[in-house]
């Protein structure tokens, strides 16, 4: 019995406190073999249908997961799903999500061109409270269905949606007659799971708006001089109350335009 209880010692124990000859008569390649089959039992991943699977590493998975989506705050459900799921399928069923064909070839015709670079209709332009000049995505919509005619353009994912926060973005690109023109980031903000169809719209138009400047559509928008002449006829800054809260604060209108509840002038 003793000899079979220092038999079935750990090799480890057995190695450092035994000095005999039977211990030293361990070949070479013996031990390598020992160690070989340790490091691959080590390594080996247990199948997920194993005890060990369940029991071991999918927690650590588990884990893994929810700390990605709590740092990107991903909404749950069958929507979000569909809206983070990086192939969403008809992208990788179409060219037009990574092919640049027919940037930059050759001009427009002039009938085009001049479509798209009207001058912009100053009746049409708005002001957000925080003075920033804007064109309603509509407009641009309606400014490339009369240069291209309906079905002569469309805007076509390159990738999945992400979020970051509260604000929900896509990369999308513009194509024109079978051409590449441009591609932008849209983002929109939203505040629960039940706005996510609303925020995927706004992402599409938010991007569009984005990839018509490379079309000189509303080019005024970002030139400083109009800005200032506009503002100067078209708008005034003033003082309003919250109706509510009371809070006090300077904003942007429209001299045509009044304002609307909770605001109101001091």
């Amino acid at each position: 019995m003793r000899k079979l209880a220092t038999v079935c010692r750990p090799l480890g124990t057995a190695a450092s406190k035994l000095k005999s000859t039977d211990a030293m008569a361990l070949s070479i390649a013996q031990l390598r073999r020992a160690t070989t089959v340790r490091v691959v039992s080590s390594n080996k991943r247990p199948s997920s249908t194993s005890p060990e699977a369940n029991s071991a590493e999918a927690p650590e998975n588990g884990k893994t997961e929810k700390t990605a989506q709590q740092a990107f705050n991903e909404p749950t459900g069958d929507l979000a799903t569909s809206l983070f799921n990086p192939s969403e399928g008809y992208l990788q069923d179409s060219h037009w999500s990574t092919s640049f064909q027919g940037m930059a070839t050759e001009p427009f015709e002039q009938r085009i061109s001049d479509a798209l670079m009207a001058p912009i209709n100053e009746s049409e332009v708005e002001i957000k409270p925080d003075g920033l000049l804007y064109l309603p995505e509509i407009k641009y919509r309606r400014i490339l269905n009369r240069a291209f005619g309906p079905g002569g353009w469309g805007l076509v994912p390159r990738g999945a949606h992400s979020v970051s926060g509260r604000t929900l973005s896509r990369e999308y690109a513009l194509i024109c007659l079978g051409r590449f023109i441009s591609q932008a980031r849209g983002e929109q903000d939203y505040f629960d799971d039940s706005g996510l169809a609303t925020a995927t719209e706004g992402c599409k138009s938010n991007a569009l708006v984005r990839c018509c400047k490379d079309l000189g559509i509303a080019s005024e928008l970002w030139d400083p001089a109009f800005i200032s002449t506009f503002k100067a006829k078209y708008c005034v800054e003033e003082w309003v109350t919250h109706a509510v809260r009371g809070s006090k604060k300077r904003m942007w209108r429209l001299k045509s335009r009044q304002w609307e509840y909770p605001w109101k002038k001091q």
